[in-house]
């Protein structure tokens, strides 16, 4: 069956992307539409930052674009010298991620990664008050300008401090309404319809009422986890699927139980 995939498909990997894998080992024919577009912001700030460990009781990435945002930072000026000598005080510390995803990432810019398995925000907020007190300098947390504020108000109510920067900025992919258009005119009315965040709900839910019609109540909506599912809930859909971890086996798994 056919399954429309509302993501980026994976950047620098090598073979098919991991979610188009994953389906077509259960015989689903999948198809990637990207939902988002993103410019990074306040690189020099978040330069600054990361050349200061000092000032910091450790790191919290909960996105790829906030890693790729360092890795930005990195590549300008030959700062990779530098960041060989710093990147072993950060290690020191500790480095908070959400997801395998991120969590590769972070182990490519030399930083050692906790909390790959959290899977949310919400889970990575517990781990981090298990482990952390108040007496800690703050904890830095590069985000985007559409983070949900589930981590840092855990963290603030718990008196662990923390001090955020937004590093990329979120919007619509220019193209996302042609390329549904085009899909749906081209393969008809997918079976399933897998969405991996909140903002992939907002930017895409009146095009695809718009093109599904009537057949809108035979899609099997997916979703890559809690937040994703609530997001859908919370517009009249049913969540036929959602991922128990955020991973392509996962979801995949989800998505083929539901078809």
């Amino acid at each position: 069956m056919n399954v429309l995939l509302l993501k980026e498909p994976r950047e620098g990997g090598n073979g098919p992307d991991p979610y188009i894998k994953e389906l077509s080992a259960y015989g689903h024919k999948a198809t990637l539409i990207p939902v988002l577009s993103f410019k990074f912001v306040s690189l020099d700030t978040l330069s600054e930052k990361l050349f200061q460990p000092e000032k910091y009781g450790g790191l919290i990435f909960t996105s790829p674009r906030a890693v790729e945002a360092v890795k930005m930072c990195l590549g300008v000026n030959n700062k990779k010298e530098v960041w060989e000598n710093l990147k072993d005080k950060w290690n020191a510390k500790t480095v908070y991620v959400v997801g395998k995803a991120t969590a590769s990432l972070v182990e490519e810019v030399g930083l050692s990664p906790v909390g790959e398995d959290t899977g949310t925000a919400d889970v990575l907020s517990r781990l981090i008050l298990e482990r952390e007190d108040s007496n800690i300098m703050p904890l830095f947390f590069p985000c985007g300008s559409i983070k949900r504020e589930v981590l840092p108000t855990a963290l603030r109510e718990n008196g662990i401090p923390l001090e955020t920067l937004t590093v990329y900025q979120t919007a619509q992919h220019p193209d996302l309404e042609k390329n549904l258009t085009n899909y749906f005119t081209q393969q008809g009315v997918p079976a399933s319809i897998a969405v991996f965040s909140p903002s992939g709900v907002n930017f895409c839910l009146e095009t695809v009422r718009r093109l599904a019609g009537p057949q809108l109540s035979h899609i099997k909506f997916a979703a890559i986890g809690p937040t994703t599912a609530d997001a859908l809930a919370a517009e009249g859909l049913t969540v036929s699927g959602s991922a128990e971890k955020p991973t392509a086996p996962h979801l995949a798994a989800a998505i083929a139980q539901a078809l």
